[in-house]
């Protein structure tokens, strides 16, 4: 396969990455299954998937986990209505014979809360970043697809696999957030995936997750994002000030990219001691991952896909001073890496109109 990486004596040659991965975790008495910290869709129904056949070919015990907490609207909506138990990080006994298998997500990439010498089994991601899986049993890392749940839905169809709607619905909504937006970052792999998964799918949960209801901090965070959003050129530069929410920055950052006029957007703020930044571009095959990595460079920690890419940059304390200077410094190399000429930025929504056309 395209992009497959396979390490271990599991990987020989003529064997399918799912016969591969269930060789790895086989000899096991339990496997435990983890993704990237805020897990998001895609992690989400990975792990539920994976899961499912784990305990259909192997019949192992499985347990799902969460490191921090379930963001979005959505995505809470999507564990809600699908009944998906999740067990805190934190609360887990890592214990000898236990198969650790990280899904949506790479070691040594500064995005997980686990404990430095844990042993990884296996390694199953879609994101080009600059993870560390020299020791895991099985990898199976894609860049060209558009989704690690595309993935599992081929081992679950490389192993027939029975679906059930709950399975269906997470993997198919897991693809579905992950390729939506313009210019589309999917592939006739995922076209596939999501032809074959549809006719399962549970279509009245999907529409509940997809119009999942709003939380007020919503809309008092998109006020001070739009009232704190510059225009330099072809980029949006937002910020949203302190965040109840962590990921409002990508929500805004989701909607700004749509303002016909640009074709960069990056939203930032400040949430339990560091600044995190989301990052979009209209631009195809544009690396954003890699373009928000140079701007964070030094400062903290970011990675992502061509048009999507977040971040997070540690503070030392949360002071004004403290947090305008590192806002500064974000607004000088964001300038400085898309190339454009140090300018004053224009207000994308003046204050006072913003407020005349809400009174």
């Amino acid at each position: 396969m395209p992009g497959e990486q396979n390490t271990g004596s599991v990987a020989r040659r003529g064997m399918s990455p799912s016969l591969r991965f269930l060789n790895a975790v086989a000899g096991f008495k339990s496997v435990v299954f983890l993704s990237h910290v805020n897990p998001d869709p895609d992690s989400l129904g990975s792990m539920l998937g994976l899961a499912h056949l784990v305990r259909n070919r192997l019949h192992l015990p499985t347990r799902l986990t969460r490191d921090g907490f379930i963001g979005r609207a959505e995505n809470q909506a999507l564990v809600r209505c699908l009944d998906i138990e999740l067990e805190p990080i934190e609360n887990v006994e890592w214990e000898a014979g236990q198969a650790v298998v990280m899904v949506d997500s790479q070691p040594h990439t500064g995005r997980h809360t686990l404990p430095d010498n844990l042993k990884i089994t296996a390694v199953i991601d879609h994101h080009d970043t600059p993870g560390d899986c020299s020791g895991v049993t099985f990898a199976d890392v894609r860049s060209t697809v558009g989704a690690t749940c595309t993935l599992v839905t081929e081992y679950l169809l490389e192993q027939h696999v029975p679906l059930t709607p709950r399975v269906a619905t997470a993997l198919y909504y897991g693809i579905d957030s992950e390729l939506a937006g313009y210019p589309r970052e999917g592939g006739p792999l995922d076209d596939a995936a999501m032809q074959f998964l549809y006719p399962h799918v549970d279509k009245d949960k999907l529409a509940y997750i997809r119009n999942a209801r709003l939380p007020h901090e919503y809309y008092e965070t998109l006020l001070v994002a739009l009232q704190n959003a510059f225009l330099y050129d072809r980029l949006i530069l937002s910020w949203a000030g302190e965040l109840s929410r962590p990921e409002s920055v990508a929500e805004i950052a989701d909607l700004l990219v749509r303002f016909e006029e640009i074709d960069w957007a990056l939203c930032h703020g400040v949430y339990e001691q560091q600044i995190l930044l989301s990052l979009r571009t209209a631009r195809p095959r544009a690396q954003a991952g890699i373009v928000l990595q140079r701007i964070v460079d030094g400062l903290g920690k970011a990675g992502g896909h061509h048009r999507r890419a977040g971040g997070a940059i540690p503070l030392s304390n949360a002071t004004v001073t403290a947090v305008e200077q590192t806002r500064s410094q974000i607004r000088r190399r964001v300038l400085e890496v898309l190339g454009i000429d140090e300018q004053r930025g224009q207000r994308l929504v003046r204050r006072k109109d913003l407020l005349e056309s809400i009174g």
